[in-house]
């Protein structure tokens, strides 16, 4: 990916935004908002371990995530398709609690039975810039 695209593309997401998320139940898909953290240049999703979205990606980890950009006109998306891990290393999980705050309001410790970490692995990105009509797809 071109350097200047993929900052392009970066620049538009903050440390949490809220995207709907897609996972796949049996053959159908189901689409949801979730709050998508962005930290050290990787996306994650936390969220309780008894879901529905955690139990679909145990079956298939196939997931697709959509972030509407807008200026005051127009509007545009990206849309990051991929596979979603379910992080079990404590350290991890413990390092998105201790710097993301709004998780702190739903589990107190990285161990937390009920806190699941997803990450997400990138596999192809489209991307509609605001205004315009073409998408441009990427492999990651």
């Amino acid at each position: 990916m071109k350097a200047e695209l993929k900052k392009e593309i970066f620049g538009f997401f903050k440390q949490t935004q809220p995207v709907y998320l897609s996972t796949v139940d049996g053959n159908k898909p189901r689409v949801r908002p979730v709050t998508l953290i962005w930290f050290e240049d990787k996306f994650r999703i936390a969220t309780g371990s008894s879901d529905a979205k955690v139990k679909q990606l145990y079956s298939n980890g196939n997931v697709e995530f959509c972030l509407s950009i807008k200026d005051e006109k127009n509007i545009g998306y990206i849309r990051i398709a991929g596979t979603a891990e379910i992080v079990e290393d404590i350290a991890d999980k413990k390092l998105i609690l201790k710097n993301i705050d709004f998780i702190k309001y739903f589990w107190k410790e990285a161990d937390d039975p009920d806190y699941t970490l997803l990450k997400i692995e990138m596999q192809e990105i489209e991307y509609l810039p605001i205004g315009q009509m073409l998408t441009t797809r990427l492999k990651v």
